[in-house]
């Protein structure tokens, strides 16, 4: 399957944030759009960034005058993001090796257009095994 068909069915809304919003207004957007990262963009479409709730702890440990930081101090500025036609098998194994939870998609200008996470990409993987096992079912019951 391919990631646009996941966009499709979870949608293309991907909370994003502002480079100069900070650590603390970054918390509470995690926890208001219920998600474990935001895009950092400036305008929906331009990808500056992304932060993670990982980034949000590594920053905190370091003490919590971190909240008054701004997101740019500790987001990751060196983005890998995915083409709409690729292939769901594909982005799990890139997610698995580099240890990525979520990956923007983006069009062919490299505008955002939506986001996919690896729980997206599994229930994805799973939906398609249940078809396939079902084929197989309904193939030796004939």
């Amino acid at each position: 399957m391919l990631l646009s068909s996941i966009l499709s069915t979870k949608g293309d809304f991907v909370a994003t944030i502002a480079p100069d919003a900070t650590v603390a207004e970054l918390t509470a957007a995690l926890t208001d759009n219920k998600v474990g990262a935001l895009v950092v963009s400036t305008d929906g479409r331009t990808i500056t960034g992304i932060v993670s709730e990982r980034d949000v702890v590594k920053a905190l440990a370091r003490g919590s005058a971190a909240l008054d930081s701004p997101v740019s101090a500790i987001m990751t500025s060196q983005v890998f993001t995915a083409p709409a036609d690729t292939h769901a098998d594909e982005l799990m194994a890139i997610m698995t090796e580099r240890r990525f939870r979520h990956i923007p998609v983006t069009d062919e200008s490299g505008a955002l257009i939506g986001i996919v996470s690896i729980g997206d990409v599994v229930k994805t993987r799973l939906g398609e095994l249940e078809d396939e096992k079902a084929a197989l079912v309904d193939y030796i019951s004939q």
